[in-house]
Parts: structure tokens; C-alpha cells; sequence
């Protein structure tokens, strides 16, 4: 099983931070990779089980189910169901964390999923670099930091 772990500091405090990304259907608003989504069925966007179809820039489509929504921890956890990354098994949570010291926010991005061996170093950095860490670093300019 492959997994992923990628983290940052956001200068931002955890609750602002948390209302830009809590959103299941929210990716465009923040992550650059993402060019629309919409929830399958109409249903609520914070609804645990609903169904977030997503297109990329590129034009890939993707669609995760949301596992478990948390505002007073601030995760989210989901499952891919349909993805054109040749991988099985992905789950993800994203979590923030309070920063009391500096009142930013420690963020923490995870995933575990399998896939052929030759194509796990590969789906790690590209889930890591790309999409945790690419989504990372929009949240830290939308919110003034680097």
C-alpha cells in the first residue's frame, strides 16, 4: 500500500482556513488544479457519502465520496471512486491544526492507495508535490503568505 503524508504551515488562523476548504465542492475556489465540480444528486456538500465530479484543468474528470467531516477536529476524509490515475483503494483525509504560537494553521494532507509497484514512486509525488502541496501552496497565497 502506497502512502502519502505532505504538511505546511498556512499564516492564516485553523477556522478561516478551515471555512475556504470545508466545503466538498469548494476544490475550485482554492486549489488551482481544479476547474469546476459539482455534487452528484443535488445532495449538501458537507452531507457525509455525497458524490463530488470534478473536472481538472486538463480536462480529466474525477469523483470522490466524502467518508467522514469533522468541523470541530477540521479533516475531511474521502475516497476516489473514479479517477484516470491507475490506482485502487485511495483514501485521503486533510486536517488543520491551530498554530497557537503565530494563530496560523499546521496543515496535514494523507493518502494511502494501491497500485503496480512500477507505478507507485511516480503516484507519490505527484499526489504529494502536485496535488497535496500544489493545493497547499495556493491556500498560502490566498490567505497573503508566500
Amino acid at each position: 500500500m502506497a502512502r502519502v503524508y505532505t504538511s505546511s504551515v498556512i499564516g492564516a488562523p485553523a477556522d478561516r482556513v478551515w471555512d475556504k476548504v470545508r466545503g466538498f465542492n469548494d476544490l475550485p475556489r482554492w486549489h488551482p488544479m481544479i476547474r469546476d465540480s459539482r455534487i452528484e444528486e443535488a445532495l449538501p456538500a458537507d452531507q457525509v457519502g455525497c458524490i463530488r465530479n470534478f473536472n481538472l484543468q486538463n480536462g480529466d474528470n474525477i469523483r470522490e465520496q466524502l467518508l467522514g467531516l469533522s468541523d470541530y477536529d477540521m479533516f475531511c476524509t474521502y475516497s476516489i471512486l473514479d479517477s484516470p490515475m491507475p490506482l485502487t483503494d485511495y483514501i485521503a483525509t486533510l486536517r488543520l491544526t491551530p498554530v497557537t504560537e503565530s494563530n496560523g494553521t499546521f496543515a496535514e494532507w494523507t493518502a494511502e492507495f494501491s497500485c503496480d509497484p512500477g507505478e507507485e514512486d511516480g503516484l507519490v509525488a505527484l499526489v504529494g508535490n502536485e496535488v497535496f502541496q500544489g493545493g497547499f501552496d495556493a491556500l498560502k497565497r490566498q490567505f497573503g503568505g508566500a
